[in-house]
């Protein structure tokens, strides 16, 4: 059994973080609640790609004891959803807001600390449907999961 896990939680630092995230989210991508919550900042590589397919929207957050599982690390839910999150902001910056229809995520190594970055890109994307790759990485630079993602693309959509 891991003897550095905490107890509980840093109850002021959730509280913190809960407000922060109450009074600054928008119902807007990147500013959304669950994004404010995670501490998610994001980047989208190149600025000026000239092809859209080539882009990469990266994100990054900071492991803290509120994001980990009972073993000490780094939540599985909290690592698929940053990748989700990493795939839909670039396709919501390509060509406005799409949907996750199906997505597989692969658990490499454990992350207990640090800094996170994840990478979402498209590897095809097409008018009606996208697939697309996330890679989620630990502070040392070495990949800690891997996410591949079919997303329905908004011309796809139809309106109820």
């Amino acid at each position: 059994m891991n003897d550095t896990k905490p107890a509980r939680i840093d109850v002021v630092e959730a509280r913190r973080r809960l407000d922060h995230a109450l009074d600054d989210h928008e119902q807007a991508f990147e500013r959304f609640f669950f994004a404010r919550f995670l501490g998610l900042s994001f980047a989208y590589l190149p600025e000026a790609a000239a092809d859209p397919d080539k882009q990469v929207c990266r994100l990054s957050f900071e492991v803290t004891d509120m994001l980990k599982n009972p073993q000490g690390v780094l939540h599985g839910g909290v690592m698929a959803s940053a990748m989700d999150i990493s795939m839909g902001h670039l396709v919501a910056k390509v060509a406005g807001p799409g949907a996750t229809i199906e997505m597989k995520v692969q658990f490499m190594r454990p992350v207990s600390g640090g800094s996170v970055t994840c990478e979402g890109r498209f590897t095809k994307r097409g008018r009606g449907l996208s697939f697309m790759e996330s890679h989620l990485y630990g502070p040392d630079g070495k990949l800690a999961a891997h996410a591949t993602a079919t997303w329905k693309m908004p011309d796809a959509q139809t309106t109820a």
